[in-house]
């Protein structure tokens, strides 16, 4: 492969055009930084996650808004105090800046639903169907606004550039050597901020961390996150953090082939509503812990492809109902497998469970819920009703769906300080080196795979690593 070097001053190289890139690029050119991004899109519209986002900003699906001491408590509480507390204040105390400053640059947000956590969300909404739908819409036209006020503000970014390795100097982060038409082209930089999504996208990455079979979860968001900034930072002694968490959504298994079922609808709301089995028909999982660790859970199973959801037609016609894009009728709409009987024994049939034991299973599962003591340890595992109301399976037909872990993006990454740089096992930080968004680990995940928020946690870090770059003396 051929070697070039350009030889443009720039301040700051960023891999990686989504929100968090973008954002980065745009602080930094306002506070007088040379900017060049690396985008490995070859597209005018290039893919990545941030095209395909619903546009919703929340922490840890809280307004916004809302002081930094309810917002820092609520991160805490989500990740059972996995994030450290430092950090948790940053991104609860510059959240809400993330939102005036995005107004500035010309994004428009709306209120989406009367929840809490739909405030804030990206106009026009991305959220309108089942399956994709994001052109023109949310992400899409954020980037394309921040593309052109890059370009306004003298910034470069370079398609088709894929970066492959940090230069390192005296123990400094100075440039990347990218892949580039053929050829590496080294830049060299006074720092390079890593925001390339997270490793999602990369199987034997997965495999490593999260999964045995990552072929059987379903790719729910672009796909194009690489793992590349996380295996740079690692072979020059960056530290990770939380590696094995992901977030995600629980979707039909239909959804690996059916392009209408992903990324929604999902069947979250069913999920914690009901009760998930594996192919002995037994749970594995606390279901009230929500879909997301749920997700987690089905992805760390021998055959994360024999998980189905376990409903009645109550829960069906209720909490299957809730959501923008509800499960119920979506998913029969867009031809989903829903198996179902008028008895258990029956839908043990059409589903392909041992009969015997999905009663065993339901009754269990009944009488702790009448008895109050599914938290208890009556059930194993036991259930917690904290945040999602447990419903009995009683009232037929009876309805089974057979599941797949939807995995949008990974949770862990790089662990960073709060000015967003890239630390060593020992705590110290890379000079020059700083990861952002979803190349980041440690600000959320942990035992109970809190989610704190994707586009929030891009934001936050984008705007601190140009901030704090700027504010050191060439």
């Amino acid at each position: 492969m051929a070697l070039n070097n350009d030889n443009a001053p720039h301040d700051v190289v960023i891999i990686g055009a989504g929100i968090s890139g973008m954002i980065a690029a745009n602080r930094a050119a306002q506070l007088g930084l040379r900017v060049l991004v690396l985008e490995q899109g070859t597209a005018d519209k290039y893919l990545c996650n941030t095209r395909y986002t619903g546009g919703t900003f929340h922490i840890g699906l809280r307004d916004i808004s809302l002081d930094e001491a309810t917002l820092t408590a609520r991160i805490l509480e989500a990740t059972a105090g996995f994030v450290a507390t430092d950090l948790a204040a940053t991104v609860a105390r510059e959240g809400r800046r993330v939102i005036s400053w995005l107004q500035a640059e010309g994004s428009r947000f709306m209120r989406a639903s009367a929840s809490e956590y739909h405030k804030f969300v990206l106009a026009p909404p991305g959220r309108s169907r089942p399956g994709l739908d994001w052109e023109g819409r949310a992400g899409d036209v954020m980037l394309q606004n921040l593309e052109t006020n890059l370009n306004k503000r003298g910034g470069r970014l370079v398609r088709g550039a894929r970066g492959r390795s940090l230069i390192m100097e005296a123990g400094r982060c100075v440039g990347v050597v990218a892949e580039q038409g053929g050829s590496a082209v080294h830049y060299a930089a006074r720092a390079v901020f890593i925001a390339d999504g997270g490793f999602q996208g990369n199987l034997d990455l997965v495999r490593q961390y999260i999964c045995a079979h990552p072929e059987k979860l379903k790719q729910r968001g672009a796909g194009t996150g690489r793992g590349d900034g996380l295996t740079m930072a690692t072979a020059v002694g960056a530290a990770l953090i939380g590696t094995d968490r992901f977030y995600g959504h629980t979707q039909s298994r239909d959804a690996l082939t059916n392009d209408n079922l992903w990324p929604y609808p999902y069947l979250d709301s069913l999920v914690t509503a009901g009760i998930v089995v594996d192919a002995q028909a037994q749970r594995f999982v606390d279901e009230g812990r929500g879909g997301v660790f749920v997700a987690n859970a089905i992805a760390g199973l021998d055959d994360p492809l024999s998980a189905q959801v376990i409903f009645d037609n109550t829960i069906w016609e209720k909490a299957g109902r809730n959501g923008l894009i509800a499960a119920n009728p979506h998913l029969e709409k867009e031809g989903a497998t829903i198996h179902r009987g008028n008895t258990l024994e029956a839908l043990a049939a059409a589903a392909g469970l041992p009969a015997q034991a999905l009663a065993q299973t339901v009754a269990g599962y009944n009488q702790a819920l009448a008895a109050k003591t599914l938290e208890s340890g009556a059930v194993t595992p036991a259930r917690q009703s904290s945040k999602h109301e447990a419903c009995a399976i009683l009232q037929g037909p009876f309805f089974a769906v057979p599941m797949v872990a939807g995995i949008t993006n990974t949770m862990g990454g790089i662990r960073v300080n709060v000015h967003a740089q890239a630390l060593r096992t020992d705590g110290s930080a890379i000079d020059g080196l700083y990861a952002l968004g979803a190349a980041t680990g440690g600000l959320e995940g942990g035992p109970e795979i809190g989610y704190v928020g994707g586009l929030v946690k891009g934001g936050v870090t984008a705007l601190l690593a140009a901030e704090h770059l700027a504010s050191l003396k060439p």
